[in-house]
């Protein structure tokens, strides 16, 4: 199986450099449509509802320190391991969310009802750690 490191340097090679902010959005809307589409995950790494919007922690401890990212600045991952479909999946992403800037992305996962679940009432603005559920995405995004 793939993992976010894969997905993430997929995206980088299709559409350069890029924040790692938005980095995070395109990897968490891969898996979210991947789940919603073939109905089973793309990776195994999972999301956390931070203030933000969706972030996975394993990617984030890789580029710590780092406003923007570029594909050989990420040390692990390997585009070449996904199948067609896979690939598909993930190119859809790219046409149709991959021109959009991190701030909309974040508003964007703000407004829907994985995010918003995971995170509660906490406050605008507030950390938070609670991972967004595979199931919770796959039922939202498969429902649109």
């Amino acid at each position: 199986m793939a993992s976010v490191f894969d997905t993430a340097k997929y995206l980088l090679d299709k559409l350069g450099k890029m924040s790692t902010w938005k980095l995070h959005k395109l990897c968490y809307y891969a898996q979210a449509w991947t789940l919603a589409w073939d109905e089973k995950e793309l990776f195994p790494e999972d999301f956390e509802a931070w203030s933000n919007g969706p972030v996975c922690p394993v990617l984030f401890r890789e580029h710590k320190g780092m406003f923007m990212i570029d594909y050989n600045q990420l040390k692990q991952g390997d585009p070449s391991v996904f199948n067609p479909e896979e690939k598909e999946n993930i190119d859809i992403v790219c046409r149709d969310y991959g021109d959009k800037d991190p701030y909309w992305l974040s508003e964007q996962t703000h407004g829907e009802d994985p995010w918003r679940i995971a995170r509660g009432d906490l406050p605008v603005g507030a950390p938070g750690d609670t991972i967004i559920s595979k199931a919770s995405m796959g039922l939202y995004y498969g429902g649109l």
